[in-house]
């Protein structure tokens, strides 16, 4: 199967109802060309799993504004106030949960673990619902394993058969988030031959990656920019 492909393409592989989990911190490591081709298509109810919403109109913050997203989970939404007033009006669903955890569901959700315990906001109203049990005198949480109909990443580099390598801290969720979707569109910044990338900084192998686009955006000046 041919991995690279036209950034246009990317419009055919969502779908109104799916699931999206989505790389980025802020804006690093978000694959802002794959949301961007998103926005050219009619679809709606997406839930989507992402640290945050985006930000400065830009990335996961642009499907909102469209009313493509009917539930977003994730950690930090407070720099995105168009998105905390829709909640409070319930024109949003927001599943609020800590960082680690998220990350740690992402990651157990590609491992094939259904789920965990944690003691992380144990006796908060974060947990409300949730299965509690006692381990060693301690009080857990139990929560499930994330996974996905897509997942959207985005990469330093790819080769072509979809090896990845990421940035510093662009990588942030990204890795886990390419295993646990069942198609993974990587967005890359360059694509080189198979053989050109150094094994010991893959971080993401190729098994996990269905397709791979061109990143149109660059960052200048402390922003993002498209280039291309």
């Amino acid at each position: 199967m041919k991995k690279v492909i036209e950034a246009s393409e990317v419009r055919n592989l969502v779908k109104s109802g799916d699931k999206l989990l989505v790389g980025g911190f802020g804006l690093s490591g978000s694959p802002l060309t794959i949301i961007d081709e998103l926005l050219e298509t009619d679809i709606s109810d997406l839930t989507v799993v992402s640290n945050n919403l985006g930000e400065d109109s830009l990335g996961l913050h642009k499907l909102f504004v469209q009313g493509k997203i009917k539930n977003i989970i994730g950690s930090f939404f407070t720099t995105n106030k168009p998105a905390v007033t829709a909640w409070q009006k319930g024109e949003l669903e927001i599943d609020l949960i800590p960082q680690g955890t998220l990350a740690e569901a992402i990651r157990a959700g590609g491992a094939g673990i259904g789920g965990f315990y944690t003691k992380t906001a144990v006796g908060t109203e974060l947990v409300a619902g949730k299965e509690e049990r006692e381990i060693d005198g301690e009080r857990y949480i139990f929560e499930k394993a994330i996974k996905g109909d897509v997942s959207l990443v985005r990469a330093a580099k790819a080769d072509k058969l979809g090896n990845l390598i990421y940035h510093t801290t662009a990588r942030n969720f990204n890795p886990m988030v390419a295993t646990a979707g069942k198609v993974v569109i990587a967005e890359v910044d360059e694509i080189v031959e198979v053989g050109e990338l150094d094994p010991e900084y893959i971080v993401t192998p190729h098994a996990y990656v269905d397709y791979i686009i061109e990143s149109k955006y660059v960052k200048k000046g402390g922003k993002y920019v498209e280039s291309r």
